[in-house]
């Protein structure tokens, strides 16, 4: 039986990177034009490992299902990218950042990895300003920051609300020059379903060719998964609709253990749901929260006549208001983490003060008017207009708030129709992103030896809970600064390996695996879409394993999503062909992962008796709401192997260890 081994260096903490690099073994640049590495995946995390490794002398053959590495998921990323670079000279350092995220994660996530995640984060942005990206610069030309919840300093760099995007073009810039060079291959339209392992190696991937339907054998000495989380299995989340588990759950199945699946993020700020037709939901970017507001009214009444549209919010009086953040929470106030603010709004809106259009109210108010005249006021003593107007103040305000989160108002103004300037933005939390994945060690390699994941794909650096901003800063650490170093101590023994061949029983055997799957999609004769059982999970997922969880809904929930498994396997139908481009038959198998994945995710939670991060056991809270965690029992990986049904997955425990953090109650009080 695999045996975990995180191979954490030794040493002290701020040693064991910089040791570890000094001793692991190195491939010579001649040696490297003879080692082939496959990519799954070129969001940040994969097409900087894709640029890096092949600027380093590899062969690279990276895979997207996108039409371009430029539409991965980190694209959609708006607020911004932490590093310990103390620009602002507010106290910030590599061991600030670090233990912030301990505990921004709950204190459930490995010291080393993280300590080292703090230590990288300096050298990204160097990298990414080497490449062109448009970071935001103060007055006097100098990379500006921002701040995001779960900190007290100014961490964060940015480029407006699309620094996912500016920071992905830089990241594909690098890429398209060795993409040029022909060091790197690119597929696009090439989705992998499945991993080759070879005498216990992994030594390939079987893909479909999304355009012709053409199933494709491809070879490598190394498999790198870089495809992102799963927030998906609840249907609706912020993530782009075509992402999902799947490259990861094969790794899963042909043997990498798969970590912590109950941590998930739920996001606070986003759009509000509208409707049962809606298809994914609308992220606003956290870093709103260091200008804007969140409130509820103060009396039932008034959230009442705001849900039936009888009541305008900006004629409610500020003593009428409840900034119930700022309440509960002085010191942090609305920059409090992602799960303590997605828990305190769903508590207001369950209490009856929400002010959503739908029978629950489920939305809260995110408010910019005190930003609007406070700036305006700066700025009319900056031009010495000591006599303004307050419709002056505020239109200068306006205007500065404009070059601080421009596109995210005009993107909110856009779906709802409402002009943020004037009204308080609704927001109300949805799921994002996913800490779970791959268990990987510090290597980043999975329990299948030569299989590395890297990213969201992985569970490494975040805990219960991932910061605001550190999703890009792990991204990009894993695939520009920690891989390409890692991978080579693996790697070595490949230098005389040669070509992998394809023709083999092993390819031969995965090959038809792919292929009776998806001739059991188009053949089977049922009545029912991909989506109508996808809905169902998401609704299964949501309502009982969502942002509240308790053991009688956990296990409601397994029950549940094992009969809609068995149903769907019965009574799915996929239309068309698979001999070219089908989304259904795409949708059809990624759904089926989603349908494996749910049930583990219950399970893992069900057998979690705590409360910590994104993952909230109603049973296990203090008396005014807050988390309860279980350190005696439960300060460890949840690893899970597969050995056929999720029933049957074996848990496996890696236990954490806290040598220079004290474990204690996390308070933002």
């Amino acid at each position: 039986m695999t045996k975990l081994d995180s191979k954490i260096p030794e040493g002290p903490l701020a040693e064991k990177w910089t040791k570890h690099k000094n001793n692991i073994r190195l491939v010579n640049p001649a040696n490297k034009r003879l080692i082939d590495v496959i990519v799954v995946g070129t969001g940040l995390a994969g097409g900087s490992a894709s640029a890096t490794l092949a600027e380093l002398g590899y062969n690279v053959k990276a895979f997207c299902y996108q039409d371009s590495p430029r539409r991965a998921h980190s694209i959609a990323a708006q607020g911004g990218i932490n590093a310990a670079k103390n620009y602002q000279g507010d106290g910030d350092s590599i061991y600030r950042l670090f233990y912030d995220t301990v505990k921004g994660g709950d204190y459930r996530s490995r010291e080393a990895n993280v300590y080292r995640l703090a230590e990288v984060s300096t050298n990204i942005i160097d990298q990414c300003v080497a490449q062109g990206v448009p970071f935001a610069r103060d007055y006097g030309g100098l990379l500006d920051n921002r701040s995001f919840g779960g900190v007290q300093v100014s961490r964060t760099f940015y480029a407006k609300g699309q620094t996912g995007q500016q920071l992905l073009l830089g990241c594909y810039s690098a890429m398209s020059r060795q993409i040029g060079k022909g060091k790197i291959k690119m597929y696009n339209r090439h989705e992998m379903l499945d991993l080759v392992i070879v005498n216990g190696k992994a030594r390939g991937i079987i893909a479909r060719n999304l355009v012709t339907g053409e199933i494709e054998r491809h070879s490598a000495h190394a498999v790198v998964i870089a495809s992102g989380g799963y927030g998906n299995v609840f249907f609706l989340s912020t993530n782009a609709m075509g992402s999902n588990v799947s490259a990861s759950w094969k790794v899963h199945k042909k043997g990498a253990f798969f970590a912590n699946p109950c941590f998930t993020q739920i996001h606070p700020t986003c759009i509000p749901q509208h409707g049962d037709q809606q298809s994914k939901l609308t992220l606003m970017s956290e870093s709103l929260r260091n200008d804007g507001r969140i409130w509820v009214p103060k009396k039932k009444e008034d959230a009442e006549a705001i849900r039936a549209g009888k009541l305008d919010p900006t004629k409610i009086a500020e003593e009428d208001r409840d900034y119930y953040l700022e309440r509960r929470y002085p010191s942090f106030g609305n920059l409090v983490p992602r799960d303590v603010a997605s828990r305190a709004a769903k508590e207001r809106c369950d209490a009856g003060y929400g002010v959503g259009t739908n029978e629950t109210g489920e939305a809260v108010f995110l408010d910019f008017s005190s930003a609007i005249m406070r700036y305006g006021q700066e700025e009319a003593n900056v031009k010495g207009l000591h006599d303004a107007s307050q419709e002056q103040i505020r239109q200068m305000g306006e205007q500065v708030v404009e070059k601080k989160y421009g596109n995210l108002f005009q993107m909110y103004e856009k779906i709802t129709a409402d002009n943020p300037y004037k009204t308080p933005m609704k927001i109300y939390p949805a799921v994002h992103y996913t800490m779970g994945g791959v268990w990987v060690d510090y290597n980043l390699m999975t329990t299948i030896p030569g299989c590395y994941a890297i990213g969201e794909a992985n569970f490494s650096d975040h805990g219960a809970n991932r910061l605001g901003a550190s999703a890009l800063m792990q991204g990009l650490a894993d695939g520009y600064f920690v891989l390409p170093y890692t991978i080579g101590d693996y790697l070595a023994d490949d230098i005389r390996t040669g070509p992998i061949p394809t023709d083999t029983p092993e390819f031969d055997e995965a090959e038809k695996a792919v292929k009776d799957r998806i001739d059991f999609f188009v053949n089977n004769k049922g009545s029912k879409s991909v989506d109508h059982f996808h809905k169902r999970l998401g609704k299964v997922m949501w309502n009982k394993v969502g942002m509240a969880r308790n053991e009688k809904g956990l296990k409601e929930a397994i029950e549940e999503i094992k009969e809609i498994r068995e149903e769907f396997w019965k009574d799915v139908k996929v239309p068309g062909s698979p001999d070219g481009i089908n989304q259904e038959l795409e949708k059809a198998g990624r759904v089926a992962d989603f349908l494996e994945l749910g049930e583990l995710f219950a399970r893992d939670a069900l057998l979690r008796n705590e409360s910590c991060g994104g993952h909230f056991r109603e049973e296990y809270s203090t008396e005014d709401g807050e988390a309860m965690r279980d350190d005696a029992n439960f300060t460890y990986v949840s690893a899970w192997e597969y050995k056929g049904e999720p029933s049957e997955a074996v848990l496996h425990k890696e236990p954490l260890v806290y040598e220079n953090i004290e474990l204690k109650t996390r308070s933002y009080k």
